[in-house]
């Protein structure tokens, strides 16, 4: 695969679950903001609550990936932010590519010119 296509693709991962999480939690959190009621509801059911543990463990897997990392990986931690809100799609699509950029060499213009 292509680099750039590569980055794109992640972009766009990226990009499209932030238009799913503005479509779905902004109407509710704007008539009722509450953050721990919203948190709270991921785990009303057995199969909620499998799908938000698997979240939540993945932005452990991502944090635990980005320390380990730091030395070779700078601003990681901008990703675990972004992968608490709005979530760990995008945080770790993004660090996927800071990565990508850092570790592995890639110009700045090959990333930049998606």
């Amino acid at each position: 695969m292509k680099q750039r296509f590569y980055s794109f693709s992640l972009l766009f991962v990226a990009l499209l679950f932030i238009a799913i999480v503005c479509y779905l939690l902004i109407p509710p959190l704007m008539e009722n903001f509450d953050v721990m009621g919203a948190f709270s509801a991921g785990f009303v059911n057995p199969y909620s609550s499998a799908y938000a543990a698997d979240a939540i463990l993945c932005w452990v897997v991502l944090f635990l990936w980005v320390v380990y990392e730091y030395p070779k990986v700078k601003y990681g931690w901008v990703c675990l932010l972004l992968g608490l809100v709005p979530g760990v799609a995008v945080g770790f699509a993004l660090y996927l590519i800071l990565r990508t950029k850092q570790v592995h060499g890639i110009s700045e213009q090959s990333i930049e010119n998606i």
